[in-house]
């Protein structure tokens, strides 16, 4: 069997609306094509000894032990694999159950999809899934530890951390996005300008200044003893040399720590004599140059919390400690406090695994034991300084016992060092109790404190602390969302998408938008190329100045990797006709209708899906949708929006030269249409249809009519505000038009508009794609045929699989089947086409390009014209030429 492909998506798809992260692997049987699972000797109960878990796989059985009746009963190999890789990812701790396995349209070949948890472990799952269903075939051993580890591995170390994930859970319980942004805690809640960042426990509002702050020790306990806070007395010295005199001024027993350390690394408590403080002078040195000497404090460690300066949470948290039973050795018991499956590395789990240092070893001697010692039933050994869980900690929830006159000092706390999240450690016997009362001492101020301790205490009350966070990050239950559009279809889409972009400006929005042209922020192009994929769309949303965005999205990324967001306000489909058939494994219309289907599905149930009343594959689509619906056509009298403006249905409608918006019985006409620009007096109807669609999305936006007017008359069919669509360059003696058309349905809508331009003579550039099916390609040739008098074929750039004489001699059959006279030429690339036709221009004609390289044939052509201005326009005989 072979792997052809691995693609994952992390957003609504075509495979699955609701379920985001799946893997999708594109996989050949190859000689398995032949052979189900009943067919292979042993395979079947080989596989059942490797993964008895299989056993819980309902499948479309739809009962436990749903898969193996499938297996006994003959499956092919695509299913068991997609089974298998579901299910060692289970092993592996990751919740994956969904999965699909579907004919690729190729014999032999399949989609396989699942689930995944973690990108690098699914696509880890989905190689390995095939080899050990390849070692079954065989009969071969497999080593299936090695795979689990490594799935763990990487969902490890993919994993947010606990409190970033706190923060992430609640912001999803609330409807709020989010976009991870780096490998590590940093993460984007919101879109555009409502957006807010978190780094685990930092806020995008955290004070820079207070950060630093309390991050030197010396300098926080300095700001709280001037506010008449209790702090230890101390001191900092920076030299071995001053140690003794430092600590017989304050005097034994001492606390020694690092000015800027944190996690409680480096820091030693109860020190007693100087052999002892010379031993943890050098262990926070090796975190920090200056030490902070200061009195040791009796009593127990406190933390708590204070989120936008209120107090939230309080935890008692005890160093790491063990128990002794009198028959284990103390290094049995601390193996056996870390087998607890509470425990992991570092932060992974609720607690942390005790590690043995130097700090461990050296109280393990004061109390006389070595790691062999047996220790006496009941007796407990302190193996930490400092009660920190990420040094193996365990916290106990004390939030509703703490004295008031302490929850008002912390609340101050936070203010004067200025954290809006803020982790107060205060020593004292008894928090019930005023810190005076007690002897006890405010001993550090944390920014970026870990949520653990309060999450998941080890005893008392779990308290949901990210509450307060989302809270003050987004008050008044907002979401962080901005207005969202996402268009698809097959044509319209780009003039569509910068439309409802260009109304929106006008009505004072800050648009960002995505197109087949590159990605605009405020009008700003940012990015050039084909951006019509979750990448391009992430950067509008992520960006801070864009506070509306529409959204092209084209089949490519709805089938690889989804959308980059969870649900828009508006989805459009303009129309669903027959392109890029035959690539990734989509060979129908129906297919394809399945495709586009996506956008108007992942509209938010109060929202709006607009379709196209006039193609059945979009009207179809009404059928599955839980959102609200508009319909727009260029029949006003489409028994579809007839019967749909009955119920009340929002409506746009070409009627009678006008475009104009209906609610129920009530019908405003927007504009006449040949009054719009951008329908090229009226004469373009195929952008009548692209206007009826974004005036209809402009007014469900809310915006005035006056905008939408003002919004239609402003943009104009131009190389600036549309280009690559019906562009003119208007020379002296002639006419030049670039246009996208690139599919026989976009070559149809520009005949249209071509056949109603009064022109002497009409030529048109056009070309082969390489990746459309023959038959289009030859039907392109066939119109072409019957729009121009004369025709140059040129060449992509990218010939897309097939070669240049290929896709000339379909575009000839074409040409041929209408008028096998016409004048037929072949000039090179677009560059080379574009001169040739201007350089043999005739007097009044049209020359008519369907580009492929839009903005460098758009730079030609505007230097040409600026040549053609002076009286300049001259050629060098750069380019190839034949008569076919």
């Amino acid at each position: 069997m072979r792997i052809k492909e691995i693609t994952a998506t992390r957003g609504p798809n075509y495979w699955s609306v609701r379920r985001h992260r799946l893997i999708i692997m594109v996989l050949d049987l190859e000689e398995m094509e032949h052979y189900p699972s009943n067919e292979i000797e042993g395979f079947n109960g080989r596989l059942k000894k490797l993964l008895p878990g299989l056993v819980e796989h309902q499948c479309s059985v739809g009962k436990y032990g749903g898969f193996f009746i499938r297996l006994e009963k003959g499956t092919w190999m695509g299913h068991v694999i997609e089974h298998i890789a579901l299910e060692i990812q289970s092993m592996a701790g990751m919740d994956t159950s969904f999965g699909r396995t579907r004919g690729y349209g190729e014999k032999g070949v399949y989609h396989v999809v699942f689930e995944y948890t973690d990108e690098n472990a699914g696509r880890y799952a989905a190689r390995a899934a095939v080899e050990i269903c390849e070692a079954l075939i065989n009969g071969e051993t497999y080593d299936l530890d090695n795979d689990i580890q490594i799935l763990k591995e990487h969902n490890k170390n993919g994993k947010l951390g606990p409190s970033t994930e706190s923060i992430i859970k609640e912001a999803e319980c609330r409807g709020i996005p989010w976009f991870r942004l780096n490998e590590g805690s940093l993460c984007q809640l919101g879109y555009g300008s409502n957006q807010q960042r978190i780094q685990a426990t930092i806020t995008g509002r955290t004070s820079n200044i207070g950060v630093d702050i309390a991050c030197d020790k010396e300098e926080t306990k300095r700001l709280l003893k001037e506010a008449s806070i209790k702090v230890p007395y101390g001191k900092t010295i920076a030299k071995l040399s001053e140690l003794q005199e430092a600590c017989e001024e304050i005097g034994y027993p001492v606390a020694i720590k690092p000015i800027n350390g944190n996690h409680g690394r480096g820091i030693t408590s109860n020190v007693q004599n100087l052999e002892q403080a010379t031993e943890a002078f050098s262990l926070a040195k090796k975190i920090s140059e200056d030490i902070i000497i200061e009195s040791h404090i009796d009593g127990a460690d406190f933390r708590l919390l204070v989120i936008n300066y209120k107090y939230v949470a309080a935890a008692k948290r005890k160093p790491a400690q063990i128990t002794g039973n009198g028959n284990s050795s103390i290094a049995e018991l601390i193996r056996l406090t870390n087998s607890d499956p509470r425990r992991g590395d570092g932060h992974d789990n609720v607690l942390t695994r005790i590690e043995l240092d130097n700090n461990s070893l050296q109280l393990i001697k004061k109390k006389g034991y070595n790691l062999h010692s047996v220790l006496p039933a009941g007796e407990n050994l302190i193996l930490k300084d400092t009660a920190n869980l990420s040094t193996g900690g365990t916290a106990e929830d004390v939030t509703e016992i703490l004295h008031p006159s302490i929850i008002s000092q912390a609340e101050r706390i936070a203010k004067l060092i200025d954290l809006d999240i803020c982790g107060i450690d205060v020593i004292t016997s008894d928090i019930s109790k005023p810190i005076e009362e007690t002897g006890g001492a405010v001993i550090e101020v944390n920014a970026g404190p870990g949520f653990r301790m309060h999450l998941a205490p080890t005893l008392g009350i779990a308290r949901n602390v990210a509450a307060p966070v989302i809270d003050s990050l987004f008050p008044d239950k907002k979401n962080g969302r901005i207005p969202l559009i996402a268009v698809t279809g097959t044509n319209g889409k780009t003039t569509t998408t910068r439309l409802i972009a260009h109304i929106a400006k006008q009505a004072g929005k800050r648009v960002g938008y995505t197109t087949t042209d590159g990605v605009y922020i405020q009008d700003n192009l940012v990015m050039k190329g084909d951006c019509t994929g979750p990448a391009s769309t992430k950067l509008v949303l992520k960006d801070p100045g864009v506070d509306f965005a529409v959204l092209e999205c084209a089949r490519g990324g709805l089938l690889r990797a989804g959308l980059a967001f969870d649900y828009c306000d508006i989805g459009i489909v303009t129309n669903v006709e027959g392109d890029h058939l035959g690539l990734d494994g989509i060979h129908t219309q129906e297919q394809l209708a399945r495709v586009k289907s996506v956008i108007p599905e992942t509209v938010k149930v109060d929202g709006y899906s607009i379709l196209n009343a006039d193609d059945d594959l979009v009207y179809e689509m009404r059928k599955h949708l839980k959102s609200k619906i508009a319909l727009f056509s260029m029949d006003e009298n489409n028994p579809r929006i007839k019967s749909f403006q009955l119920e009340g249905g929002i409506t746009s409608v070409y009627e009678n030269g006008y475009v104009s918006l209906t609610s129920g019985p009530w019908k405003t006409r927007v504009m006449k249409a040949a009054d719009i620009p951008l329908s090229i007096n009226g004469k373009a109807r195929f952008m009548i249809q692209n206007i009826l669609t974004a005036i209809i999305a402009a007014q469900i936006s809310g915006f005035d009519i006056e905008d939408i007017r003002k919004g239609l008359q402003s943009f104009l069919p131009s190389d600036t505000q549309t280009p690559g669509r019906l562009n003119m360059f208007r020379f002296k003696n002639f006419t030049f038009m670039l246009d996208y058309a690139h599919n026989p349905t976009g070559m149809r809508a520009l005949q249209s508009l071509t056949n109603s331009l009064d022109y002497k003579y009409k030529v048109g550039i056009i070309a082969g794609i390489g990746d459309r099916l023959d038959s289009d390609t030859e039907k392109i040739g066939m119109i072409a045929s019957e729009m121009f008098d004369e025709i140059i074929i040129r060449n992509d750039r990218d010939l897309r699989g097939k070669s240049a004489e290929y896709l000339t001699t379909l575009l000839k059959n074409g040409i041929n089947k209408v008028d096998p006279g016409k004048l037929v030429s072949q000039a090179g690339s677009e560059p080379e086409s574009i001169k040739y036709a201007i350089r043999n221009a005739r007097k009044d004609s049209l020359i008519v390009l369907c580009s492929d390289d839009i903005n460098d044939s758009l730079s030609l052509l505007r230097q040409l014209k600026q040549k053609d201005e002076k009286g300049e326009l001259k050629f060098e005989n750069s380019f190839w030429l034949n008569t076919l």
